[in-house]
């Protein structure tokens, strides 16, 4: 598909990075290799605190991505969530052709690497009788949004892990109507999150919603047709126990991994892109980055660092793909044009 900007990375920075492109008018499709928006502020501190944001006191990382949603939605970007970008080509018409690993392929114009410290990516599960089961009964790191959630209704579940991801996702099965009593298993009866949370968890096991299970997964088993049909666990004093499952959901962490950025010819410094910090072009003409990818003098790596690199990198690009349209600074205050495209004129 053809656009003007393609960004790399959903996280806080991307989604001000693609809000910006869209304020200038540019054309913007987003991918991220996670199946949610959000990056590290939802995957590792979705209920933390956040206080160093201009003009809010205080919100988590969840409520911070919800805000910037909000102001992204009346710019309509593309979404492509679950996806990550393994190829990048500069052509000589000084396009980018893209492409995901499922063949999803991108003519852009410009692309911003907003991809953090890189592209998260799910520990895996190893155990016998797994093959196959990926995106049809194993689930690692679903979205947490009700829509995502509904394919599970109904069915028989076992999360696996120990952390704010894991209880959450559980939380949320178990409060599903008519859910079968949600299965939880960790490999030990200590679990990590905050005391709402934890305190939840310990409401839904007295009340037979949610059982847990301190184990480890020894195996799956499958029918005839590639389905799964139950799991066995080893317990702490090595006895086995074996669970009839539908589907199996994995939260065992995350673990950040530059991938593919690596191959694509860019100027690096200790695994982090260089960039000019006038534009935050990249060694390579029409690629920005910005974030916790980026390297230059002075960087720190924060938040409100990475809005204004943002910008920049949107204002640098807008100049490139469309000369003509230079003058003089807009301002969302006063340009009926801003408030248009915001849908506010």
């Amino acid at each position: 598909m053809q656009t003007d900007a393609l960004v790399i990375g959903a996280g806080p920075v991307g989604l001000f990075q693609a809000f910006q492109l869209g304020l200038l008018g540019l054309s913007v499709q987003i991918v991220d290799a996670l199946a949610q928006a959000g990056g590290q502020c939802v995957e590792l501190y979705a209920d933390k605190p956040i206080l160093d944001i201009p003009g809010i006191v205080e919100c988590s990382g969840r409520e911070l991505t919800e805000r910037l949603l909000t102001q992204l939605a009346p710019l309509a970007p593309g979404w492509h969530l679950g996806h990550e970008v393994t190829g990048l080509t500069r052509r000589d018409d000084g396009r980018f052709d893209a492409v995901c690993a499922d063949g999803t392929a991108f003519d852009a114009g410009a692309v911003f690497v907003c991809a953090g410290v890189g592209a998260f990516q799910p520990r895996r599960l190893k155990a016998p009788g797994l093959d196959g089961l990926e995106g049809r009964h194993l689930h690692y790191h679903p979205a947490t949004d009700p829509a995502a959630l509904a394919r599970f209704a109904g069915r028989r579940v076992l999360v696996i892990g120990g952390d704010e991801a894991a209880l959450l996702r559980a939380a949320a099965l178990a409060g599903l109507p008519d859910q079968p009593p949600v299965q939880l298993m960790h490999r030990r009866d200590v679990l990590q999150a905050d005391a709402a949370l934890l305190a939840r968890i310990d409401t839904l096991r007295q009340t037979g919603r949610l059982v847990f299970h301190a184990a480890q997964l020894a195996a799956a088993r499958q029918d005839e047709a590639g389905r799964l049909l139950q799991v066995d666990l080893t317990l702490p004093d090595g006895s086995a126990h074996a669970l009839a499952l539908d589907e199996l959901i994995v939260c065992q962490g995350l673990s950040p991994r530059l991938g593919p950025i690596a191959d694509w010819g860019l100027a690096m410094e200790r695994k982090l892109l260089v960039v000019d910090p006038a534009t935050f072009s990249t060694s390579v003409p029409g690629i920005h980055a910005a974030g916790d990818i980026v390297s230059y003098p002075g960087k720190k790596k924060l938040i409100l660092c990475g809005f204004h690199e943002a910008t920049l990198a949107a204002h640098a690009a807008h100049e490139r793909l469309r000369p003509h349209e230079r003058g003089p600074l807009l301002y969302t205050s006063s340009s009926a044009v801003l408030q248009q495209r915001l849908g506010r004129g």
